[in-house]
């Protein structure tokens, strides 16, 4: 798998006293630059690198054996004493650092830099890559860590080494799925070092790893030693890390040799094939806290080996152990192995330059080209969990789309232009009901011309007289069941007997049910017709509770709690299916002569109703969900149904304004209204109490209407109580309840289900270099999750929440896209 991040590959050889510097990039860029070589740089490594090994041998002057994991005897020559080593080691790494920075900063390179510097320029949020090939070994010695290629890019751009010689493709991914990382660690001849620090960094991955060490101990021979090694690097299960401590030196014909024990060596040509297995088994990282590994990395890589970390010099066995610490706890933070060889460097320069000056210079990455740096995959449950958690700006947004997704304003607008979206849909899918000759309901409103043509001279309060005149009309038209969105609470001296005179003969006559509309108040609880209007008596009416959202249809809080107090709809559709199911020898009737509360009577007689089909059956089973009763408190509609305005409402209701019943002519002899529910209520007149906006797909249906030949019905410009009403009875009757999912419970399960595609899925997906295409998939599965989410609505009544939940998809894989630390 060849790294995700843009990548630069830069041979320098020296040839004579000139450097050739060849950069190629992308889809065959090539640059190549000449540049002279100054032999002060030589002698400024020289000079460096005479007091840093004698520094170290200074500082270890009280111990037994100098504490240098390598071989010293060849290096650097014999010095004065009394020479301030740190002193000098601090000036001579300054004047390394300067003339290296100097020779690389000539003008010669400029464009070169140029390149490299636009590509980490061009995406601060990426690493910029540069694989460095150096020929000769003396080139590779110099710290190219350390170039200054741009102040403000220098952190955004890896150098990662690379041998002269890669002759095998890269180990691209462990052919097995462990379920945990395997780490081996090989300790070597421990004469003269300790390595309890180190044993207890890499136990330190214990947690996140299964860890492995294999070693030499006194009774253990050489041969059985050099065995034990070459099993545990044969383990047929594979190693994700091989770790190596204790003594190394370069050799140029055997590819570095390693101290398993006191004066026995190994060479990587010796153990070459155990290697081989190795890599083919899955090796991903291979770490040396040794001296001198510039030829054991050059032999590792060119063996196909993804990536190796290793001092290019002697390094002092307190400063490999605090190297070794920091370098595994930033690897242990799941930063990949190029990064945590970067900040491990970083902080030996900046905490502990003043005890262990220049060994920051000494680290070196090296990487096959076409791989990955490596990286631990989290495997406790809290690092996963620590994974799953939000990054700031992400918890940020996620967090206002949470709080939306509970503002009730912000959730009453999506509702509307969601219906809007369901009526048009349906319309082009052709899935809208078939017109009926008669509807469930008939609607009878006191319009503006109603009360016009009354000559009423105050239509607030609703002059009961009037009231009367139309409930005489609805009986005569044979109408079994009215209900009344009136609100009776008051006296109106004079004309409350005509009205309750006109009720009376109703029911006396033709046995017809009324249903009052009532309110709950929190002083006087269940608000209804006053007794001392003398209207009606609860011996033979009823009462429906009209306290409701205009778009949500009223639930009972359950069958038997009706008795007490029952929504206006529920009871209306209640009655309906009475009047239509239960035989008419058999149906308890309104009457005057009535000793018992009719709502109780009534109650009691469906409960012990015997069918167990139809629509009554189907009517008892309707409850408030107690999830519903509870967000209420939270001032949340939670699994409330809404109004279906998708429905058009001449499907729902038959509307006539009040002013037509003036006589039967208005219809015809035929009329006959005895198999519909009769609601008389206010038609959106100035005063009253019950006018809402229009909902966007009730506008639809009537601009619709209108486009196919009704250009002179004429639109109502309010949405009455009334109305919504109708449509509760209507879907009551019907089983057209729509249940919507709550938007913040969708957004949380729709930001849980992108971070587990993100983690587990897509990391691939998410590269910046796919961000087209991730966004017009982004596109396609959004418009698809629209259109299902249209038809789930059309044909299961179940309401799934698009905008907000959409935007937390969104959310959260831009956010893994254009984050650092996930780039």
């Amino acid at each position: 798998m060849s790294s995700s991040y843009p990548s630069f590959r830069l041979k320098v050889q020296q040839i004579g006293q000139a450097c050739v510097f060849d950069l190629s990039w992308g889809q065959g860029q090539h640059l190549s630059a000449q540049v002279e070589y100054p032999t002060a740089l030589t002698k400024a490594y020289q000079t460096w690198l005479r007091a840093y090994l004698n520094f170290y041998k200074a500082i270890a002057q009280p111990q037994p054996v100098t504490p240098i994991r390598g071989r010293m005897e060849a290096q650097g020559r014999l010095t004065p004493i009394g020479v301030d080593w740190q002193s000098e080691l601090v000036r001579t790494e300054a004047l390394l650092t300067e003339q290296f920075q100097l020779w690389l900063r000539g003008a010669a390179l400029f464009e070169l830099r140029t390149a490299i510097t636009k590509s980490a320029q061009a995406d601060p949020n990426l690493k910029t890559d540069v694989y460095l090939v150096c020929d000769p070994i003396d080139l590779a010695r110099l710290p190219w860590e350390t170039w200054e290629l741009g102040t403000e890019v220098d952190d955004n751009i890896r150098i990662a080494r690379c041998p002269v010689n890669v002759r095998r493709a890269a180990q691209k991914a462990s052919p097995r799925r462990r379920r945990r990382t395997r780490v081996l660690a090989i300790m070597g001849d421990e004469s003269g070092l300790d390595f309890q620090a180190d044993r207890a960094a890499i136990t330190s991955l214990a947690a996140q790893a299964e860890v492995k060490f294999v070693g030499w101990q006194p009774q253990i021979s050489i041969p059985d030693l050099k065995q034990q090694i070459c099993e545990a690097i044969s383990d047929p299960q594979g190693w994700d890390i091989l770790f190596f401590a204790g003594h190394s030196n370069e050799t140029m014909l055997t590819g570095g040799e390693l101290a398993i024990a006191p004066g026995e060596v190994v060479t990587i040509k010796e153990i070459k094939p155990y290697l081989e297995k190795l890599q083919a088994r899955g090796l991903q990282l291979a770490i040396f806290n040794s001296c001198s590994g510039l030829s054991i990395a050059a032999a590792l890589i060119d063996l196909g080996l993804s990536q190796v970390a290793v001092m290019r010099e002697p390094i002092h066995n307190q400063v490999a152990q605090i190297f070794l610490e920091r370098f595994l706890h930033h690897l242990s933070q799941y930063v990949d192995a190029h990064d945590a060889l970067r900040l491990a460097s970083q902080d030996l320069k900046l905490e502990q330059s003043l005890s262990f000056p220049s060994a920051y210079l000494v680290p070196s990455f090296f990487r096959h080209p076409e791989t990955e740096s490596f990286q631990l995959v989290p495997s406790s449950w809290r690092q996963n969990l620590k994974a799953w958690l939000p990054g700031r700006y992400e918890g940020i947004a996620l967090g206002l789309l949470v709080g939306l997704s509970l503002w009730p304003p912000l959730q009453s607008v999506l509702l509307d232009y969601r219906l809007w979206t369901q009526a048009i849909y349906r319309d082009l899918t052709g899935q809208v009901p078939a017109a009926v000759e008669t509807p469930p309901v008939l609607l009878v409103q006191i319009d503006s011309e109603s009360i016009r043509r009354s000559q009423m001279s105050q239509p607030v309060p609703m002059d009961r007289a009037y009231l009367a005149g139309l409930i005489d009309q609805l009986v005569e038209l044979d109408t079994r069941v009215i209900g009344i969105d009136y609100l009776f609470d008051r006296q109106q001296p004079g004309k409350d007997q005509v009205l309750g005179q006109s009720i009376r003969s109703a029911i006396d006559r033709k046995n017809v049910w009324f249903v009052f509309a009532s309110i709950s108040d929190s002083i006087n609880g269940e608000v209804g017709v006053n007794p001392e209007t003398g209207i009606a008596k609860s011996e033979w009416s009823l009462e429906g509770n009209v306290n409701a959202f205009p778009t949500h249809v009223k639930l009972p809080h359950s069958f038997k709690s009706c008795e007490q107090s029952c929504p206006f709809g529920y009871l209306l559709s209640l009655l309906s299916a009475y009047s239509q199911e239960f035989p008419a020898h058999n149906q308890l009737r309104p009457s005057l002569n009535g000793q018992e509360v009719l709502q109780a009577r009534l109650m009691t007689n469906l409960q012990s109703a015997s069918q167990q089909q139809g629509k009554i059956a189907a009517l008892k089973k309707i409850n408030s969900h107690p999830i519903t009763t509870g967000a209420s408190y939270l001032g949340q509609l939670w699994f409330r149904p809404i109004i279906d305005f998708s429905i058009p409402a001449n499907r729902v209701f038959q509307r006539i304004p009040a002013w037509q019943l003036n006589g039967l002519e208005a219809f015809g002899e035929k009329a006959d209204f005895s198999n519909q529910v009769v609601i008389l209520a206010p038609g959106g007149y100035d005063g009253a109490l019950d006018n809402f906006a229009v909902p966007k797909a009730m506008v639809y249906w009537q601009v619709r209407e209108r486009g196919v030949g009704n250009a002179k019905t004429e639109e109502p410009s309010v949405y009455t109580g009334g109305e919504a009403h109708a449509y509760m009875v209507q879907h009551f009757f019907t089983q057209r309840l729509v249940m919507p999912i709550p938007t913040v419970l969708i957004v949380l399960v729709s930001a849980l289900l992108t971070k587990g595609f993100v983690l587990l899925v897509a990391r691939r997906i998410l590269l910046p270099g796919n961000r087209v295409r991730l966004i017009l998939s982004l596109l396609v599965l959004t418009g698809g999750y629209v259109l299902i989410s249209w038809q789930f609505f059309v044909g299961t009544a179940i309401l799934i929440p698009c905008v907000v939940p959409l935007a937390s998809v969104w959310v959260v894989i831009f956010s893994h896209c254009w984050r650092r630390d996930y780039a």
